[in-house]
């Protein structure tokens, strides 16, 4: 079925949801674009609601497209000019998926039934889709067990997030657990090991840290850090050692230089 109109009802809900978080919790729905991130969503198993491409994204990303019309016969072309009014990237490729958000409803309380593998990252109020998709991407690089937000994280399904991601999201476990510090103290009474990632010649420097399968590393905000009473509930604290005269690492930066000790 070919879509032209902008006013169409779904393509306004595509616009919708890409543009407003609040419009995403409630639908329960995200958008993503792109040939490899759409094929992603498709193969690891995302519900697929809908899907928009034009012409020449059919002709150009066939095999991409391909597991994406088969998970999805909701599939609707649109012309050029639609698909640019659509896009959030500067060279569109002219693929949009409407997805269903994962059901992540119980994976905090999994966390206490399920022995850990190789760990978990916390981030507390990390505000930077771009730093938030890095760090999600990088954990499912290395495997990690999962990731817990707290509340103040921005939006999971910000299309910032997602493509920075790299198709992380649709892998990685994560869990959203409202406040830190009663999460840190939740995890701790399950036997897991709290370490908080501070700047503070007295913590424990990274290389020394005895990290573990049961090990949470606790990441905070990219410019005030952990909330002192996060800092507090953890057991441990560990630093990154700086030779150089910066303070401090970007939030991403840093969250990959512990998921890799943390991994090795």
């Amino acid at each position: 079925m070919l879509i032209t109109s902008r006013d169409n009802p779904t393509v306004r809900l595509f616009r919708r949801l890409l543009a407003d978080g609040k419009a995403r919790r409630e639908e329960g729905a995200f958008v993503i674009e792109g040939a490899r991130l759409c094929q992603d969503a498709a193969l690891s198993g995302v519900e697929i609601r809908a899907v928009l491409y034009t012409a020449r994204a059919a002709e150009t990303y066939a095999p991409q497209l391909e597991p994406v019309r088969a998970a999805c016969p909701q599939a609707h072309e649109i012309p050029e000019p639609l698909a640019k009014s659509l896009a959030d990237t500067a060279s569109p490729q002219g693929i949009f998926c409407l997805c269903g958000m994962l059901d992540n409803r119980e994976a905090f309380a999994k966390i206490g039934n399920n022995p850990p593998c190789r760990g978990y990252l916390a981030l507390e109020n990390m505000q930077d889709p771009a730093n938030l998709g890095a760090v999600i991407r990088t954990a499912e690089a290395f495997g990690l067990d999962g990731l817990l937000l707290s509340e103040g994280c921005c939006d999971l399904y910000n299309p910032k997030v997602l493509r920075a991601s790299m198709g992380g999201v649709f892998r990685l476990p994560a869990a959203f657990v409202g406040g830190m510090p009663e999460a840190v103290r939740t995890l701790q009474a399950w036997g897991l090991e709290c370490w908080a990632c501070v700047v503070d010649r007295d913590a424990v420097p990274l290389p020394r840290a005895e990290l573990g399968p049961r090990s949470v590393c606790v990441i905070g905000n990219e410019g005030a850090g952990l909330l002192p009473q996060t800092a507090a509930a953890c057991a441990h604290r560990l630093t990154i050692p700086m030779a150089g005269r910066a303070e401090s690492l970007n939030a991403s930066m840093a969250a990959g230089i512990v998921m890799w000790e943390m991994t090795r």
